[in-house]
Order: C-alpha cells, then structure tokens, then sequence
C-alpha cells in the first residue's frame, strides 16, 4: 500500500454520557466508511469523556465503558478504528482500542500520565509499559494517549527505531489556553521531523466545566509539513491522504535511524505487533480528501471563540437553555451579554438593570443601547427600595458608625440576590461578570457579583476584556458594544462618583503585575525588577493572596490562559508565606 486515507474524528463528547458518547463514535466511524478512509481515530477517553474525574472510582462506571466499547466492535466492520477508552485490569488505565474489521485486536495503556495544572491523572490510572505496533498491508502504525508525543525520549522513540512505524496515531485530550496551539503545532512537526515518521493527532473539541478542548487536529508528513487541520473549536472528520513511499525514501537518506538501531537495543522487547487483516480496496473510488484547513486565527479570535464554545457547551451537556445578566451599563456585563447572545441566541438571554441611587443616567442609557444592539431580553427592576429597607433594619446595629464598604457591597447583595430569584422562579442561568483582574484582587463581593452558575470571563484580563469587546463589534461591523462603554473609565458604581482607579493601578499596569505573580509565579523582587514600583507590587500580591477565600467560594470559570483560578491553581487560604 503506497498511500493509507486517514480520518481523524474530531468529536465532542459529553463527561458520563456513554450511551451518547458510543453513539457519537458509532456516527463518525459510519462518515469514515463514506469517506474511503482506511483509519479512523479518536480523541483520548472518548467514550467517558474527559475528563472523568471521580466517576472514574464507581466501579460500575468502568465497566459501563467497557461494554459501550464491545458494543461499537462490529461497526468497525471494513475499517480500522482507533478508540479511547478506560480499560480495567490488574488497575485503571486511560486506553486505546485497536478495532479492526469488526474486531478488538490491540490495546495500549498511556505511559505519561500527567499532573500538574488541571491534570491529576495519577489519581485515578496507573501507567502503561508496552509498545503497540500495528502492520496493516505493508503500513505500521504506532498508538499513543496525549502526553506520550510532548516528551522527546516517550513511546514514539521505541515505536519508529524498532519497531519501524510509517505513522504515529496521538489520540488526546489537550485543553485550550492562549497560545497552546502554537506550541503544538511546533512540538508535533519537531518529533516528525526528529523521527522521520508522520503522525495523526486527533484532538477533542468542546467545552467541559471550566476547560475547553480546541480541536485543532493535525496530519503531518515526517518532514514536519501540515497535509491537514481539524477546524478549531467545532466537531470536524479530518480526511487526508498519507504517501507511504516518500516517508520509506526519506529514512533511507537519514542515517541517524541506522546509528539508533545499532547503538541500542534498549525497549526492543516491550514492543507488541499485531498483524492487521488486509481488507479489500476500491480503487480509482476515492472521493477527494479534505482540504487542508490552515486558516490562522489571532489570539482574540481564539479566545471569542473558546468563550462562546465554553457558554454553548456549559448550557446544552447541563440542561439549561436561557441565561440572566446582570447588566450595569458596564464594559465586563456588557461583552458578557454579547458572548451569551453568540452562544446561546438572542431570544435566550435575559439583560437585568437594577439601578440603586448612585446608577447614572448614561449606565442606563447604555444597559438599554446594548440590549437592543444584541436583541436580547431587558428589564429594569430598581433596588433603591430594598436598599432602604436593609438600611433601616441594619441601623441599630450598625450603631451610627459611618457608611463604608459594608453599604456598597449591600448593593451588590441585593442584586445577587434578585438575580438569583429570576433563576430559581424561571430556571435562568446566572452568569457572572467579574474578570480575572477583578477576581485577582478581591474586587468583587462574595454574595454579590460572585453570585451565579458560571463566570464567563473568569480568566479574561481587564485589558483583554477590551480587546474581545473591539473585536466583537468589528466583527459585527457596527458598535454592538456601544462607544461610550468602551470609552469610559470603569466604575462600580457603588459610591459617589466612584472609580475602580481609586482602589486599584491602571488595568494596563495591574494586568501585567497579575499575569507575573499568578500565572509565571514570580516574587515581589522578580516582579519589581520588570520596572514596577516595589510599593504598588507589594500591595497587589497582598490583596492577590488575601482573597483566596473569595475565590474558592466563586463559580467555576472557562480557562484561557496559561493558568486560570481553580483546578489550575491551588492555594490555601490559611497561607502567612509573604513572595
């Protein structure tokens, strides 16, 4: 066989929706067949989801993916599939199932197992051993899980110097942060290169929690060339022709291979190689392969995307079809709005106006601009009844002490709270506003504006928060974000003339301070040495460190950068180290 049609199933499956989940395998394997693919492969743990977390640790939960995985085998009939799964055995192993002609032939457990960031696969799996090498009519194919292709010495080293394989299948699970693309893409085209071999990359796609899986699925030859992409942040069937012959003429002319063999012999015995069955051809049938998907997209248009992906997802895999914002007339409401309007509809997104006595006429006016830009739902209920009301019932004992944050965050209570009713009376999902910026520092009120089932820009900088907003109505074409919210300077909106410059440095300073210390983990010092004064730094880390506790209390947020708050970053509370 000189040349071997690849499909790569680019899919979204759903956390514990086996049933679901098989069928969508079933679904793709189908398209595969129509498609003349000789391989179809999948991304990591497709049948579970990914990631499983503890439902990994309900015994009946395994075996239900057990059977789900016997049940696809004779839909396999004619082609080869390459499927993730959960296999059980001495322990608990994140998988690949090798199904070939209608039936399971190979398996292969993951030898890395990530844990760090949002990984702890430790906890659950324990790491495979063997090699798996499959010849298919004069094609060897090696199978590997995710993080076995980053490390440079992993299972694709034993697989292309002893065991000869032409490509490498990666079936993965790798979520979406600013910039990760880019490194793969590097990292991916270097080990074929380094390896002379092609690889297949199948990667997920879809939103689970706070991740959010790109897609993004790559073919590339063994000079490191993309033949193929999957389309970032949608389910795709990625089809591509793979040319044998040139990987076979290309290994000749690489003596490092020769210099491989004969120095080491090292991992030759862990390798298993299966025979694949030959199956007929219908040559001169082909329909042509997919184009090349290479369109490149900027970092704003990735992370627009990652977000309404993340909403989108977050709403359908858990039942919800409308959402409510808290509207304030504001930049953060005001994009958040506008990504749950992409991703959810017009007609599902309910705007809330709730002015207090310091609400200016412009937030209103704005507020009422916006929703009708996006056509959404608006309605105006005032709180500067109930703000009254908890006055009075608070002034004996308050004990005529004068009015500070306590009265601000009251406002901010009350709206939480009304919020919250719409949802509980009409089955609404409160979204949140805060940024990552805010939530960094504290600037937020627990019961407030923390209030809700998801924080759509959680991990979106101040500074960013602006850039999505350009870019939306760039997009759009007209200011759908109207100008003046873009124009003027934020504000809660809690006191007389207030600012949020009075409590914090320039967003376009604090956000760099906050990406050093939270995301790359740098000290005071490392911090001040980037030309920052030692005094604002000093203050930002400490208001950073002592709100901990608000954001363990705070919703689940979608991640977009390199290190988001919650499962990517584990502080304690109770914490007296001073960076």
């Amino acid at each position: 066989m000189n040349n071997i049609r690849v499909a790569l199933a680019q899919v979204n499956p759903t956390v514990g929706d086996l049933k679901g989940n098989a069928g969508l395998v079933r679904k793709f394997i189908r398209k595969a067949k129509r498609a003349k693919a000789d391989l179809v492969a999948f991304p990591e743990l497709v049948l579970t989801g990914y990631p499983p977390e503890d439902l990994l640790l309900k015994a009946a939960f395994t075996e239900a993916n057990l059977r789900a995985l016997k049940q696809i085998v004779p839909e396999t009939k004619g082609i080869t599939a390459v499927v993730g799964f959960v296999d059980r055995q001495d322990d608990l192993y994140n998988a690949v199932a090798v199904l070939h002609d209608g039936k399971w032939v190979g398996t292969y457990h993951k030898h890395y197992l990530p844990n760090y960031g949002v990984f702890d696969e430790y906890r659950y799996f324990q790491k495979g051993e063997r090699i798996l090498v499959c010849a298919r009519s004069g094609v060897r194919l090696g199978v590997s899980v995710c993080e076995d292709i980053w490390l440079p010495t992993g299972p694709l080293a034993l697989q292309t110097v002893h065991g000869d394989v032409d490509l490498a299948i990666n079936i993965s699970a790798s979520p979406y942060s600013l910039g990760k693309r880019t490194e793969r893409d590097q990292m991916l085209s270097t080990r074929a290169r380094d390896h002379t071999v092609a690889i297949a990359y199948v990667n997920l796609v879809g939103g689970q929690d706070e991740l959010i899986f790109d897609g993004n699925s790559l073919l590339v030859d063994e000079k490191g060339v993309v033949l193929a992409r999957g389309r970032p942040f949608v389910e795709d069937l990625v089809v591509a022709d793979l040319n044998v012959r040139n990987i076979f003429r290309s290994r000749l002319l690489d003596t490092r291979r020769r210099l491989d063999k004969r120095s080491s012999s090292t991992g030759s015995d862990r390798i298993d190689t299966i025979t694949l069955s030959p199956m007929p051809r219908e040559t001169g049938k082909y329909a042509p392969a997919s184009p090349p998907h290479l369109e490149e997209m900027t970092d704003i248009e990735e992370v627009f995307h990652a977000l309404v992906l993340g909403i989108r997802d977050y709403f359908r895999k858990n039942g919800f079809q409308k959402a409510v914002v808290g509207l304030s007339g504001g930049i953060d409401s005001s994009l958040t709005a506008a990504l749950a309007a992409e991703a959810l509809g017009s007609s599902n997104v309910h705007g809330i106006f709730m002015p207090s006595r310091f609400s200016s006429n412009q937030s209103r006016e704005d507020a009422e601009a916006l929703a009708r830009n996006l056509e959404i739902r608006f309605q105006i209920l005032p709180i500067e009844a109930i703000y009254e009301a908890y006055l009075k019932t608070l002034r004996p004992a308050f004990q005529d002490r004068p009015p500070d944050v306590t009265e601000e965050n009251l406002q901010a209570r009350i709206r939480g709270n009304l919020l919250m009713a719409l949802s509980n009376k009409y089955g609404w999902l409160v979204l949140t506003t805060g940024n990552k910026s805010e939530t960094s520092v504290g600037y937020c009120t627990l019961y407030g504006d923390t209030a809700g089932g998801l924080a759509v820009l959680k991990d979106v900088p101040k500074v960013m928060v602006y850039a999505l907003s350009h870019h939306l109505n760039k997009v759009q074409g007209g200011a759908i974000i109207p100008q003046s919210v873009l124009e003027k300077a934020p504000t809660a909106e809690l006191r007389p003339n207030q600012l949020d410059s009075d409590s914090l440095p320039p967003y376009e300073q604090l956000d760099p301070i906050l990406h050093a210390y939270v995301e790359e983990d740098l000290s005071l010092e490392e911090i001040v040495h980037l030309g920052y004064g030692k005094k604002q730094v000093r203050e930002v880390l400490r208001m950073v460190d002592r709100n901990e506790y608000k954001r363990r209390q705070a919703p689940p947020g979608l991640k977009i950068t390199s290190k988001a708050f919650g499962r990517d970053r584990r502080l304690p509370i109770t914490n007296r180290y001073n960076t």
